[in-house]
């Protein structure tokens, strides 16, 4: 299920709303989970792991005992970061799937949900084919093919999977029909939706639902302006789930951007690294220096990231920040436009023509970026950041028109965008 959010890596990025001054974060509501020494759900996964790994070992010709295995390292690396597990989760399935000769449609969408989360989209697309192929659940492969279409852009062919989705009370179904509206820029439909599932999660008293649900819901209601909302919903997604990070990076997001308080920011990054260690912190801690006018300490940040991705194999999972980094930079803004193109490849969604456009603005081509954002990006996407390259590339083909009504836009995103992309926006 987390998966549909892909987005344990990038979250505090992506939560938007209108900037308010008003202080609303209080380090007495989550300091009890900043120092816990004990992690319970990461405990009983790896006892899950000791268990099925026993049983296997005295009968290694059950083959459902590797399913087992794949789905607790998944949540090890749900509640870590550490892609390793991952990528041991792919090696269990791809074991699975031979043995199966790829004739069980559950494994088949499970290594496709895990292909999801390395960002290896299309090859999720020949999996959720395959499973659809072979045609038993049908419900869950059109799930499936929903969330891998959104992530190519295949926005039609998302539609149509989520039309053969009929039960309109069931849990799967309202997340997704919450993501398509949001998709769609009608937010308050898909806040609606997830509200309605997030019910499901309480009714049934399912944890980990009512963890997605909260969470996610701290995000939509930042999206709506209503950041005080978001922060109740972070704060209780931590009342069932200590170890929350996903929830931290909300509150720490909060701290910086709404509050311009970047020492307690930084605090709650720093105590959240030290369990769920993800390269994506070091980019937020560049962006804080960054606003306090620290280059040294915002390359300092920049060069442990990429020195963790030097280190640590993470495939195409952060392409997308990597070109936004090399393309501010005219120095490596040449590299940008290399890794855009391959992004492009990989998910030839409006974001990553964006990026693309964004690459060919910073190398000076200001004509071929319009081109690309008037071709693939204008009306496809109701990201801010998306929109903030559109007006600054609009300025620069001195179409200050068009950029007037754009700005206006932004201006009520700051949240999202924020402290440093909002100076230049007051700018353009």
């Amino acid at each position: 299920m987390k998966t549909i959010a892909i987005l344990v890596f990038t979250a505090f990025l992506m939560i938007s709303c209108t900037s308010k001054s008003n202080k609303i974060i209080a380090q007495k509501d989550y300091d009890k989970y900043m120092e816990i020494k004990d992690n319970k759900s990461k405990d009983f996964a790896q006892n899950e792991i000791n268990f099925w790994q026993a049983k296997y070992d005295k009968a290694p010709n059950q083959t459902s005992y590797l399913s087992q295995l794949a789905s607790n390292y998944s949540k090890l690396f749900e509640n870590t970061g550490d892609v390793k597990y991952l990528y041991k989760v792919e090696a269990l399935l791809l074991q699975v799937n031979k043995e199966y000769k790829y004739t069980a449609v559950g494994p088949i969408r499970s290594l496709g949900r895990n292909y999801i989360s390395q960002h290896r989209f299309r090859e999720a697309l020949v999996l959720a084919n395959k499973a659809l192929a072979i045609g038993e659940g049908m419900k869950e492969t059109q799930k499936l093919l929903f969330d891998v279409n959104m992530e190519l852009g295949n926005y039609a062919e998302a539609e149509k999977n989520l039309k053969y989705l009929t039960n309109k009370t069931d849990f799967d179904y309202l997340i997704r029909v919450s993501k398509w509206n949001d998709h769609l820029g009608d937010l308050k439909t898909a806040i609606t939706f997830m509200e309605k599932a997030k019910e499901i999660a309480v009714i049934n008293d399912n944890k980990s639902l009512k963890i997605w649900t909260f969470s996610n819901l701290g995000d939509l209601n930042g999206h709506d302006g209503n950041i005080q909302k978001s922060y109740d919903y972070y704060l209780k997604t931590l009342a069932i789930e200590p170890n929350n990070s996903y929830a931290l990076k909300g509150i720490a997001w909060i701290a910086f951007s709404n509050e311009k308080d970047t020492k307690e920011a930084t605090r709650i990054i720093d105590n959240i690294s030290k369990r769920h260690h993800t390269p994506d912190f070091y980019l937020l801690k560049a962006q804080i220096a960054e606003y306090e006018n620290n280059q040294a300490l915002k390359s300092k940040n920049l060069s442990e990231y990429f020195n963790m991705l030097n280190t640590i194999n993470y495939g195409a999972m952060y392409n997308k920040y990597n070109t936004l980094i090399y393309a501010d930079d005219k120095n490596t803004a040449a590299k940008a436009l290399e890794i855009a193109k391959i992004e492009i490849d990989h998910r030839p969604t409006p974001d990553s023509y964006d990026l693309l456009a964004w690459s060919y603005y910073n190398l000076g081509d200001s004509k071929k970026a319009l081109e690309i954002e008037q071709k693939y990006v204008v009306g496809k996407s109701f990201e801010p950041k998306l929109n903030y390259h559109l007006a600054t590339i609009y300025k620069a083909n001195n179409m200050m028109a068009k950029v007037a009504p754009i700005k206006k836009e932004l201006l009520k995103s700051t949240f999202e965008l924020g402290p440093t992309l909002e100076k230049k926006i007051t700018n353009l």
